[in-house]
């Protein structure tokens, strides 16, 4: 990106804040030129759509995708943002972007036509590119068929509810939806989404399993006269063969539960499924949004530098993006933890100052990449090949830690005070680095739950282990109402142990 480039004369694009199709149009084809030639950025085609502040808030409830099937938490969700919005409590996003190919950039018709600017420099050119090309999104997602699979799953439910009744479609929904979060396959990568034939397929595949289900279940033998030692060895056949150990607990009752029927299998599987979708946008909330950041920034920018907008228009953006990446502080009433748009961007403003203006201190710290004069080409690398983790163990830098005022501390439950642990020097610039990095793993963010046994000597009964993190109990209240749909879908007792990940002892134990 080199040096500022000199501001040229130029017809403005648009005056004032109001729009039109064509003004946001041609805005679009300007930002789209420079995305393309002078930032090379990689996207998928786009598909941008103005809708109203209502389309907003109904896209807000519906988990922002542009179709979905029917559940009362969707309407509640829509109720109170509705409630919160018209009261003045809230205000509503600018935007929301589709993981899909073409990408759906959703734009609101109440915005300025410098906001629309702005919108479509972050969402269509920004998140797009993040998208198409991070790994994780690459390897785990499928947005050329996430739309179909959408649609089918629309329909499939609206059909399961005409032919067994609302109540219990809605009954199987609130169960699974309660356990997506323990629904997602975090170990092996997924089979893509197919778009042809899905629901032919999908059905042709739920009766050969189901089938093949209960053969499971009816040839399990008479363990009534059986040595312990052959219960042992039956029961391991049985565990095998259900693939236990088995964490993605939503898969397991799908394939396993002896009281679900297809259609009830199928609702599991279209639940994981989008679940699974959403995973990678977990992992990498931070960077995406420090990308979408630093990509409209540039661009709006570019286009005040080449006289494509005007002083007022300009002005108006910088005061958005400024409340946007602002980082509240700990004392401020509106402090909720790190903000993502600011670490993000200040993280990615950070690398292209390493690139292009590097001190010592950042040569010690970075040697590949520092003074390269290739910002662009090493952010582009970033965004690709990394998540919020080991984005941060690789890039934070003590000049941003220095910046940011970041610190570590020590914080024992066990004793009367905290400690500030690591300050602003060698060691502790590494510490630092890790305990935020440490806030972003999966591995902190995510329960680690797994189904352990199945009783088939007895009662059936389903044994689920939580390996504690820090020694962190769960909410005894909320556990209890997770095992009720638990029960509500493997048809028998279940039971969780927390356990010491070390010692193995059983901390906390929970029936239901």
């Amino acid at each position: 990106m080199g040096a500022k480039k000199k501001k040229t004369a130029a017809t403005p694009l648009y005056e004032g804040a109001e729009w039109d199709f064509e003004t946001v149009d041609r805005t679009f084809r300007a930002i789209e030129d420079i995305a393309l030639n002078e930032m090379g950025l990689d996207v998928y085609p786009t598909q941008v759509e103005v809708i109203t502040s209502e389309q907003m808030l109904d896209a807000y409830s519906s988990i922002g995708m542009p179709m979905m099937y029917n559940h009362w938490s969707f309407g509640k969700s829509f109720i109170r943002d509705q409630t919160m919005y018209q009261k003045g409590y809230q205000g509503l996003a600018y935007e929301i972007v589709i993981n899909s190919d073409p990408c759906i950039c959703y734009i609101m018709e109440e915005n300025s036509m410098t906001m629309q600017a702005l919108v479509m420099a972050h969402a269509a050119f920004g998140h797009n590119h993040f998208f198409k090309n991070n790994h994780l999104f690459q390897q785990w997602t499928d947005a050329s068929a996430i739309l179909d699979y959408l649609q089918f799953a629309k329909n499939y439910i609206a059909k399961c509810e005409e032919r067994y009744g609302y109540r219990e479609v809605e009954k199987i929904l609130d169960s699974a939806h309660t356990l997506q979060d323990q629904g997602v396959d975090r170990y092996t990568r997924p089979v893509k989404l197919d778009d042809k034939k899905m629901q032919e397929r999908e059905l042709a595949r739920l009766e050969y399993e189901q089938s093949q289900f209960n053969d499971l279940w009816r040839t399990i033998p008479d363990m009534k006269d059986k040595s312990g030692e052959e219960l042992d060895g039956m029961e391991k056949a049985v565990a095998t063969k259900m693939g236990i150990p088995e964490s993605n607990i939503l898969y397991f009752l799908e394939k396993n539960s002896p009281v679900l029927g297809h259609w009830q299998s199928e609702i599991l599987r279209i639940v994981r499924s989008i679940a699974q979708y959403f995973y990678p946008q977990r992992q990498t909330k931070m960077m995406n949004e420090g990308c979408a950041c630093y990509v409209h920034y540039h661009l709006m920018n570019r286009l005040y530098e080449t006289g494509q907008i005007t002083e007022g228009a300009m002005l108006e953006f910088i005061d958005f993006h400024t409340r946007v990446v602002a980082q509240p502080s700990f004392d401020s009433p509106y402090f909720s933890g790190i903000n993502p748009y600011a670490l993000g961007f200040n993280m990615m403003q950070d690398i292209q100052r390493i690139c292009e203006n590097p001190t010592d201190e950042d040569r010690e710290w970075f040697p590949d990449i520092a003074g390269n004069n290739k910002p662009m080409e090493t952010l582009k690398h970033a965004w690709a090949n990394f998540r919020d983790e080991s984005f941060i163990l690789q890039y934070l830098s003590p000049h941003l830690m220095r910046e940011m005022r970041l610190f570590n501390i020590h914080d024992d439950s066990n004793q009367p005070f905290i400690e500030v642990d690591h300050i602003h020097n060698a060691s502790g610039y590494k510490a630092v680095r890790e305990a935020l990095s440490a806030q972003y793993s999966v591995a902190n963010m995510d329960l680690d739950i797994q189904v352990s046994r199945v009783d088939m000597a007895g009662d059936r009964k389903l044994t689920l282990t939580h390996s504690m993190n820090n020694h962190i109990p769960l909410s005894q209240k909320e556990t209890e109402q997770v095992l009720a749909h638990l029960r509500r879908l493997w048809g028998y007792d279940v039971v969780l142990k927390s356990v010491d990940p070390i010692t193995g002892e059983v901390m906390q134990e929970t029936c239901g």
